[in-house]
């Protein structure tokens, strides 16, 4: 086959998404969560002070089940003072906003948490 029959878009590299400080943010959220959590809505907006710019995070997740509602109240427990390392960015505020737990008819647990990530430099 040569290189005719291609396409342009065929031909074309195909791009990879670039990950975004946001993305790199919720993976970092769910490996604090053991990965047991289901990100039920991330929003994301941008923030500035005089001195400083970046993004208000708001999180919901979902831990279904009891070993996933064990790793969302570790979770709870961890937020507000978790040191994370996301390239170019400084985390300067995390806190849970509400948690909301039920045990029947099975364990559940909806954490909603508020990050503000602020760019470094």
């Amino acid at each position: 086959m040569s290189d005719e029959s291609q396409t342009p878009a065929t031909s074309k590299k195909r791009r990879i998404a670039r990950r975004t400080p946001g993305d790199r943010l919720r993976d970092a959220i769910m490996t604090l969560g053991a990965h047991h959590g289901q990100v039920l809505s991330h929003d994301e907006k941008a923030w500035a002070s005089i001195t400083f710019a970046g993004t208000r995070h708001s999180f919901s997740l979902l831990f279904a089940g009891a070993e996933a509602v064990a790793a969302g109240e570790e979770l709870i427990a961890e937020l507000p003072e978790h040191e994370f390392t996301i390239a170019g960015q400084l985390v300067a505020d995390a806190a849970v906003s509400s948690a909301d737990h039920r045990m029947l008819p099975s364990p559940r647990l909806v954490v909603d948490c508020e990050i503000l990530m602020l760019e470094e430099g």
